[in-house]
């Protein structure tokens, strides 16, 4: 329950506390009414009773249920604003959690349980607010009241109750031993689902190609089938709950009204009227303790499924990024200079280091390239830089300080970062270009479109009727994936940072566009520091320093033609894509 109430802030508590007088209110307006019932049965009974005497206690019991209505309503109005307000803070805090996390935290949760904790989880928890503020204060309450109103009845009676009570919490307390572990996997199973599904809606070109249908149909069903097994079990034993109920509480009600004819049928005459009217009166009030509980049978389906999307999403917030800001650095002497010194990373809970020893730097301008066989760890090596992770060993120095010692919002503004595979935001090309905030001000338009012409995509941007307003669909669908790299090489040239980062951004390429590309950075970039992480030989052997890799460690630094002659992977490389002939010439 801690983990629900949490997120509570102080005028959260008051509505919270408004509701439980209210809802307090309400019980007590509902428990005058079987007493208004007895004067009304008196007064039928007695001979000689005035008709205005009977209309008058009616109405007594009338104003008593429509007050309680008008009640009810209002706590079910505290019910949602407590839920809408609670769905907003939490989903802003998640937010904001999962904006704080390196890509370590991602990948621990993976997407797909982020989406459904931010989504599905959330609103298992904004209906049980909603339903069980009204059930969790007024169930209990009720059942104390209505005891304490029968308890100085008739013992036969009062034992009647109490038997029905302990039935009824043996009947809750069996459904929710056996529900509540099918209630608890809901949740991971729907993540389950949510990532089967994203996998098919982001590959669907694949599987298309590939007549995969059928593979990752049987996927999903096999997921779905696994998800409503699970629910069909749980609900299967929930619902013996409601018909147990109903035994009970009819059951209670024959034995009352078997106790009160026995009762009656021994009593002196004068006695009998008495006997009646508190047998009508008690068999309302212990219907009402067996509807308390009834009551509770709600909590007991959705309270599983809330507690434990509760813990989950509780889990999100409360996990600390392993990434952290930094004191902040007020100045530096240095721009546009890195420098690895005896950098080694290794991934959590990884059997070996990923990169070892890595010690290089660049200065101010230069263009240092990146190469080596697939998976020898150069993505992983640029990432240090913009601290996407944190190097395990060593330092990594950007304008003579460690990215450690700057906020994260310092280090990102000196970075333009273009990744691996292009990702554009739904939107237009002025926005996706524009994007961000390098701490230089607003974009002009002049300044998208220098960043465009740089990149080379005035060409096929201008072509478009709506030229930069042109629409970008979520993820650039609706570009090619040399348009959408060339997007993002715009973008990263926008913010006219200090350094900029290539991860293999230009595979999308055609070989004279990839030439012009470098051409006209080197040119309009001048002072810019350029790191190129790439495969093709073409792009980067004019380079300042090439950093060969190679099983995580640096096998040779150099230019293209010293590498050529002193390290044999990078021949080897060059010679998988250009003939001697050819490399002789470039």
């Amino acid at each position: 329950m801690l983990s629900l109430v949490r997120h509570f802030n102080k005028r959260d508590w008051l509505a919270v506390a408004g509701a439980v007088v209210l809802i307090g209110l309400s019980v007590w307006l509902e428990l005058l009414m079987p007493d208004y019932m007895k004067d009304i049965t008196e007064l039928i009974v007695i001979p000689g009773s005035e008709i205005s005497d009977i209309l008058w206690a009616g109405a007594k019991m009338l104003l008593c249920a429509l007050a309680s209505v008008l009640v009810t309503i209002l706590v079910t109005v505290i019910g949602g604003y407590l839920a809408s307000d609670y769905s907003y803070t939490v989903r802003a805090k998640l937010y904001d959690a999962v904006e704080s996390f390196s890509m370590g935290e991602i990948n621990r949760f993976s997407t797909a349980s982020l989406i459904t904790r931010s989504t599905n989880d959330i609103t298992q928890v904004q209906t049980i607010i909603v339903f069980g503020l009204m059930v969790i204060i007024r169930a209990p309450l009720m059942a104390v009241l209505a005891i304490t109103k029968i308890a100085d009845k008739s013992a036969e009676w009062t034992f009647s109750a109490g038997v029905a009570v302990v039935l009824v919490l043996i009947v809750l307390g069996v459904c929710f031993l056996f529900a509540h572990p099918r209630f608890k996997r809901i949740q991971t199973l729907t993540d389950n689902i949510n990532r089967i599904t994203r996998e098919n809606l982001t590959g669907l070109r694949v599987i298309r190609a590939y007549n995969a249908e059928d593979y990752q149909k049987n996927k999903f069903e096999k997921a779905n089938d696994e998800i409503t097994k699970n629910n069909m079990t749980a609900h299967r034993i929930m619902a013996i709950m409601m018909p147990s109920m109903m035994l009970i509480m009819n059951g209670l009600s024959l034995i009352v009204y078997w106790i009160g004819a026995y009762l009656i049928d021994g009593a002196p005459l004068m006695g009998k009227a008495d006997l009646f009217l508190d047998m009508a009166v008690f068999s309302q009030y212990a219907l009402m303790v067996i509807m308390a509980f009834m009551m509770l049978n709600m909590i007991f389906i959705m309270g599983p499924r809330a507690m434990v999307a509760s813990k989950r999403i509780n889990e999100v917030i409360d996990t600390e990024s392993s990434v952290k800001d930094g004191k902040g650095v007020d100045h530096t002497d240095k721009v546009g200079e890195i420098e690895f010194k005896n950098v080694s990373f290794s991934y959590p809970d990884a059997a070996e280091a990923v990169l070892e020893n890595i010690s290089f730097k660049a200065k101010k301008g230069e263009t240092v390239a990146i190469i080596g066989s697939t998976g020898c760890g150069k993505s992983t090596l640029i990432n240090l830089i913009p601290r996407f992770y944190d190097c395990t060993e060593g330092e990594v120095l950007v304008d003579g300080e460690n990215v450690k010692d700057y906020t994260l919002e310092q280090l990102h503004n000196k970075i333009g970062y273009i990744p691996q595979r292009a990702v554009l935001f739904s939107g237009d090309i002025n926005t996706n270009v524009a994007y961000g905030n390098n701490g230089k001000g607003v974009y002009t338009q002049k300044d998208v479109e220098r960043a465009v012409a740089i990149a080379q995509a005035q060409d096929y941007i201008e072509n478009y009727p709506e030229k930069y307003e042109h629409p970008v669909a979520q993820g650039g669908s609706n570009l090619s994936g040399g348009q959408k790299q060339r997007v993002c090489i715009a973008r990263a040239i926008c913010r006219d940072p200090e350094i900029l980062i290539f991860d293999d951004s230009f595979s999308a390429l055609d070989y004279k566009t990839d030439r012009i590309l470098r051409d006209t950075l080197k040119k309009e970039t001048a002072g810019t520091t350029n790191i190129i992480v790439a495969q093709r030989i073409g792009t980067i052997k004019d380079a300042d320093q090439i950093i060969v890799l190679d099983e995580g460690k640096i096998a040779a630094i150099g230019k293209h033609k010293e590498l050529l002659e002193n390290c044999e992977i990078y021949k080897e490389i060059a010679l998988s894509q250009l003939s001697e002939e050819e490399l002789k010439n470039a």
